[in-house]
């Protein structure tokens, strides 16, 4: 089951320093576990940063409304909750991303769901819309974002470089799919695993086709 799959499986209201030690990311089954009694997405994301604030004692610390998350090699950024109903948003501690030294932070507003990726030797920080899968040449990232009418409905192909991430290729998702999760079968190659019609189905996608939209990487 894809971890897409697993937070819909949630209740609905769920829905709505030094150098690290690499902690094995968190399964989909794990998540499931942690966030069964959470009464909703922003609970969820607690529940969930419990757990990686003991896996990885040394990358971050919470102190009330207050996510502070170690820099490298020096520093720290904050990330301060607020209940806004304008601009309020909520941060929680996800993963910890060796490869490329990064933080994923679980980001909530209102009723939307997000992904807040933070470069530790930079501070420099990005929205993704789900939970992004690192390539293997670690030249890239891929996310799915796929639910329907709150969702972009699309797969998508971001480039990280020295001079930050951005969104280098772009694919609908067909229009009948009400999920999908993407994975990379190489650095070149894309598997994307959708449901359609309650039926499950994976299909491959090379980056060099044609079928993707290209955009540019200038800022």
């Amino acid at each position: 089951m894809s971890r897409l799959r697993v937070l819909a499986a949630l209740p609905a209201c769920v829905l709505l320093g030094a150098p690290l030690a690499a902690a094995a990311p968190l399964s989909s089954a794990e998540i499931e576990q942690i966030c069964a009694p959470a009464e909703d997405s922003v609970h969820c994301g607690r529940l969930v940063e419990e757990s990686q604030l003991k896996r990885l004692p040394n990358l971050a610390r919470r102190e009330g409304r207050a996510l502070l998350v170690s820099l490298f090699p020096s520093g720290t950024a904050t990330f301060t909750d607020s209940d806004d109903p304008v601009r309020g948003r909520n941060y929680s501690l996800w993963d910890y991303l060796d490869s490329i030294n990064a933080v994923l932070l679980y980001t909530t507003a209102g009723d939307k769901t997000t992904f807040t990726l933070l470069e530790r030797a930079t501070n420099r920080r990005y929205e993704l819309p789900t939970e992004p899968q690192i390539s293997p040449d670690r030249q890239r990232l891929a996310t799915a974002d796929v639910c329907g009418p709150r969702c972009t409905n699309e797969i998508a192909v971001w480039r990280i470089s020295r001079e930050g991430i951005r969104k280098e290729l772009t694919w609908p998702a067909g229009a009948e799919w009400t999920d999908a999760a993407a994975s990379w079968k190489s650095s070149e190659t894309l598997v994307i695993e959708y449901n359609a019609g309650g039926a499950s189905s994976t299909l491959e996608r090379r980056l060099g086709d044609a079928t993707w939209t290209r955009l540019p990487l200038s800022p």
